[in-house]
């Protein structure tokens, strides 16, 4: 659905995007990770045809972006993170504003604005002005907005910035409800909410790709090496002591007796540092019976700190 190749960005010799390729399919939602000045709105924008590239292209199901920009923007419905709202409108007449700016023929006007107020759930709200609404309705006309002529590809900047728990969970299952029909791109800070969304994430740093894969994926994958619990047929302070000095291991969390005569400990490795063999030989040269040994699951956030956070030389 969408393509991007080899996209780079440069402003004069900060280069914001190095080589970026990416492909997002038809019916997927995906969260699109990075700390701040990583080149994740920069890749955005380039994608809604706000600003160009120097290098690379972007496609939508096809059409390239820069070089048929009407075309290719038909097929895109955009929620910024401050949801581009008339607060003196009533939610009816801002949505057939919206309706009128995306061309939708005035025979369907109404048809339009009731599918979609349906959809993002403000009928009964359509004939308030916008600047009385709270701040979660504010938000589900936003989108509404966004999905008006049923553009194939939804981009969603930060969507639930500033909203309370509850209206948060509503958008969260709003996105999921919407996404059924729409392919979503979904920018955010909030790991617990691109976990409990998103089919994949694609986490950015520095210009350039560092993961991808679903949350379970990255969690899988990384952990072999970084945490490692063992069970041990030994005291924690002994096995802790016997430990301490491998040049590998980052930390040791000691969490207590499962089985009787044994110690849970949780090693966490250096960076970029697999821990298992050096683990295995120091124990069994110490004669430590290792009853089990296995990865810890990252979560999200470990996961996201671990590929974005690296060492200043």
């Amino acid at each position: 659905m969408i393509e991007i190749k080899n996209l780079s960005k440069r402003y004069g010799s900060n280069e914001v995007l190095r080589g970026i390729n990416l492909s997002i399919n038809k019916g997927e939602i995906l969260g699109f990770l990075g700390p701040n000045g990583a080149g994740k709105s920069t890749t955005m924008n380039i994608i809604t045809g706000y600003i160009g590239a120097s290098e690379g292209t972007a496609t939508i199901d096809g059409i390239d972006i820069l070089k048929e920009p009407k075309k290719a923007k038909k097929k895109i419905g955009y929620l910024p993170e401050i949801p581009p709202l008339y607060l003196d409108m009533t939610v009816e007449e801002y949505l057939k504003f919206a309706c009128k700016i995306k061309n939708i023929d005035a025979k369907n006007l109404k048809e339009t604005v009731d599918k979609v107020c349906n959809i993002v759930k403000v009928s009964q709200h359509r004939n308030r002005l916008i600047k009385n609404l709270s701040k979660g309705y504010k938000q589900r006309v936003g989108l509404a907005q966004a999905i008006i002529g049923t553009p194939e590809v939804l981009i969603l900047d930060e969507p639930t910035v500033g909203l309370d728990p509850k209206e948060i969970i509503e958008i969260r299952n709003l996105i999921k409800e919407v996404g059924k029909n729409h392919t979503v791109i979904l920018s955010s800070h909030i790991l617990s909410e691109v976990s409990a969304v998103c089919d994949r994430v694609v986490i950015i740093n520095k210009g350039e790709i560092v993961a991808s894969g679903t949350p379970e994926e990255l969690s899988k994958k990384l952990s072999y090496s970084s945490k490692i619990l063992i069970r041990v047929k030994k005291d924690s302070k002994e096995v802790l002591n016997l430990l301490k000095d491998l040049n590998s291991v980052d930390k040791i969390h000691i969490q207590g007796e499962v089985e009787k005569g044994t110690s849970d400990i949780i090693i966490e490795a250096k960076q970029d540092k697999d821990i298992r063999e050096e683990l295995f030989w120091k124990l069994c040269k110490a004669e430590v019976p290792v009853l089990l040994m296995k990865p810890v699951d990252l979560s999200l956030e470990e996961v996201f700190l671990q590929v974005t956070t690296q060492e200043e030389v």
